[in-house]
């Protein structure tokens, strides 16, 4: 697994200089021999390695474009040689902001496969950077993203769990688990619904962390986070290509927890509860069917037209449930609609609010630490493709609708709290082209942004 804890250092006497180089700048002497030899023009994120006399490396050039953009240096640690190195021409906050982007390209997952011992490239911090605070955020999303990598015969609900466990028992948090039958018992109708297919070691559950609960005084922040940690579309089976990553459908959980975790360990003013709903959508005789009514905890009614709509489904109970701690804000994450890669693309992921003070709250947030999102509508014209003959509602929208994702944000809505503000973020959690920094495969989307807005929010 990746150990982003190695990557930052404070000090080394050996360290090696990269210089950060503008498009088109001057270099001088053998540097600038070696520039023009090698092509390297301060093309942003080109990097050219300088050696010394003796043949080893003694520097390098990374190229800036018209200005350096820190999260570009993500790409640096598997680009350099092993060893200490330092940055030389950005200083402050756009040295902090690169060294953070450097933790975050270490990532690694080598779970399965077996890789030559080598030696790795190190950055030395900038003085004032707060090196455990960085640390943390990058170990947020490397867990995020080893969590969406790992295939779901080794992350079922049961391994949710024992994450959500190790989180709450780090924390002095609490934990309270519900499973299989019991959901019936304890009101989760629509994510018994879902998860009842599955193997009963994969059983369907609802994980809840508490946090400072008992500090009345302190807002309460609800993370909602979608768990399917597989999902086959149900009766309405996916084809084969579809299917192929549907392990990363269990994002939005890795999002939520992932989150969690950071704000306990950065002991914000808050009150904090996590709530995941774990399930596998499957397929046995006992899977939901099109045209079955659900009920679900808020006692809305719910009329199945495609088993593969499932996520929001099981999120419709937990958020209902986040509503009865009366939070102040509820940020919810999944892995919801393929419409919202077509809108927007897979680097690129949208979040609906109606509160236009968090909306802007959360962009600038995700613009200051370079974790982007796009503000997308909660259509009010669109709410009448999600009415139902028979029932209080459908989880399939209309047709006529098309916007898959907005209609989707809008049946969440109608379970959303009504206390304080709310979010959608429907993340895509993946890298589906690789490059320096961004291996192909799980991504964290909008925990920085998320985590600068709540830090900027309730940290005075």
């Amino acid at each position: 697994m990746s150990h982003q804890s190695d990557l930052l250092i404070a000090a080394s006497a050996t360290a090696r200089p990269v210089r950060i180089v503008k498009a088109g700048a001057a270099l001088e002497g053998r540097i600038a021999v070696w520039a023009e030899a090698n092509g390297f023009t301060g093309k942003a994120g080109q990097l050219l390695v300088v050696p010394g006399a003796d043949g080893a490396p003694e520097q390098a050039l990374f190229g800036a474009g018209e200005a350096f953009e820190p999260m570009t240096a993500r790409g640096l640690p598997t680009r350099l040689p092993a060893g200490d190195w330092r940055l030389e021409g950005v200083e402050g906050e756009a040295a902090h902001s690169a060294a953070l982007a450097f933790a975050l390209g270490g990532y690694l997952f080598d779970r399965y496969k077996a890789r030559p011992e080598r030696g790795r490239a190190r950055l030395v911090a900038l003085d004032g950077l707060d090196l455990t605070a960085t640390l943390n955020i990058a170990a947020a999303c490397a867990l995020t993203r080893e969590m969406v990598d790992t295939p779901a015969a080794d992350m079922g609900p049961l391994q949710l769990e024992t994450i959500a466990r190790e989180i709450a028992e780090g924390a002095g948090a609490s934990l309270t688990v519900t499973t299989g039958e019991a959901l019936l018992e304890d009101n989760y109708p629509a994510v018994h619904a879902v998860g009842r297919a599955a193997a009963p070691h994969r059983a369907p559950r609802v994980l809840e962390i508490g946090w400072n609960l008992d500090k009345a005084d302190r807002p309460l922040v609800a993370l909602v986070g979608k768990g399917v940690v597989f999902d086959t579309g149900g009766l309405d089976l996916k084809p084969a290509a579809g299917m192929r990553n549907m392990k990363k459908d269990m994002g939005g959980a890795a999002h939520a927890l992932a989150l969690g975790r950071l704000i306990m360990q950065a002991g914000l003013p808050v009150r904090l509860v996590v709530l995941v709903a774990a399930v596998e959508n499957a397929v046995s005789a006992d899977a939901f069917r099109p045209g079955d009514i659900l009920n679900s905890r808020k006692g809305l009614t719910i009329e199945i037209g495609n088993t593969d709509a499932e996520g929001r489904l099981i999120l419709a109970d937990v958020l209902t449930r986040a509503g009865e701690h009366e939070p102040d804000l509820t940020l919810d994450f999944a892995t919801l609609t393929g419409a919202a890669r077509i809108a927007l693309g897979p680097e690129l992921p949208p979040f609906y609010t109606d509160d236009d003070a968090l909306a802007e709250g959360v962009l600038g947030a995700g613009q200051a630490v370079g974790d982007p999102l796009w503000r997308m509508p909660l259509w009010a014209g669109y709410r009448a493709s999600l009415d139902s003959e028979i029932a209080d509602v459908r989880n399939d929208s209309a047709a006529w609708a098309q916007a898959g994702s907005v209609t989707a944000a809008l049946f969440l809505q109608k379970f959303a709290p009504t206390t304080g503000s709310w979010a959608h973020m429907d993340v895509f959690a993946w890298n589906p082209r690789a490059r320096p920094g961004w291996p192909e495969g799980g991504e964290a989307q909008a925990i920085r942004a998320c985590f600068r807005y709540l830090s900027d929010k309730f940290v005075k």
